[in-house]
């Protein structure tokens, strides 16, 4: 089935029927890795019951014209593809995705697939009910994602502002995440962080309505590892601000049902 969503209303989008499995996909600038994403995102699905979201989210190169060219030539009738746009930010290209999903689970990636599917067949193995939140890990012990001494200092140091400031124990808030779809949808509307810290922030959320993530080991992709960080010493500073501005906006707010009260609908 193909279904390109990107100019529907809402209403119409959410009559589209429930699956088991939604992948949420931003891509912005994303014309170098997007086909060869979409490629074994449907191969790997086939079968499966399951629908690939794209949201495009500013981009600047040929990333719009490519999705509707693939959006047009679909070939692969046993996966639904969902081509969405948002405002430029990672954080509302995962809003977007969430809101516009239909899947008992959700999974948060990126466009070129960081860690394969490790995270999704790790995720298989855990009941949803029972854990809402499952989180493709760099931080896993167990993990192999070598990518340099400077990246290594920055994360430790990112982890610390994380753990002092908004007292979260989860070691990578940035992974990819695989959510029970009900528990996403819900939480989804609390979220407002337009960009990377959009996951921290639905991790924060989680933490305080006693849901403990469970994070995975995963293996770094060739290609993703292949890339230049384009983190700087400068981003720890920046960081630490956004998650002063997270702590703030939901130090008083209704926290989520915990872990033991959510059922899944």
């Amino acid at each position: 089935m193909m279904v390109a969503a990107g100019d529907e209303p809402a209403d119409e989008r959410a009559e589209l029927s429930a699956v088991a499995l939604s992948y949420v996909v931003p891509a912005h600038d994303s014309t170098a890795v997007i086909e060869d994403t979409l490629r074994a995102l449907a191969t790997r699905l086939q079968g499966r019951d399951a629908e690939v979201i794209v949201v495009e989210n500013g981009s600047h190169d040929g990333t719009r014209g490519l999705l509707e060219r693939l959006r047009q030539t679909w070939p692969y009738p046993g996966v639904r593809l969902v081509v969405l746009r948002s405002a430029k930010g990672l954080g509302n290209a995962y809003r977007t995705g969430i809101a516009a999903s239909q899947g008992a689970r959700v999974l948060l990636t990126a466009d070129d697939l960081p860690f394969g599917f490790d995270d999704l067949d790790a995720a298989d193995d855990i009941d949803p009910a029972a854990h809402p939140v499952v989180i493709g890990s760099k931080g896993h012990p167990d993990s192999a994602v070598d990518r340099g001494g400077v990246r290594l200092v920055l994360s430790w140091g990112f982890r610390l502002l994380r753990r002092v400031v908004l007292g979260m124990r989860t070691s990578d808030p940035q992974g990819t995440f695989i959510l029970a779809g009900d528990w996403a949808r819900q939480v989804a509307d609390r979220l407002t962080e337009p960009g990377y810290l959009m996951t921290t922030e639905l991790c924060h959320l989680a933490e305080l309505g006693g849901v403990k993530p469970v994070e995975v080991p995963v293996r770094l992709s060739t290609r993703h590892r292949d890339h230049r960080s384009r983190v700087r010493v400068r981003d720890v500073w920046q960081m630490g601000v956004g998650l002063a501005r997270i702590r703030s906006r939901h130090a008083s707010a209704r926290r989520p049902a915990p872990a033991r009260a959510w059922r899944p609908n």
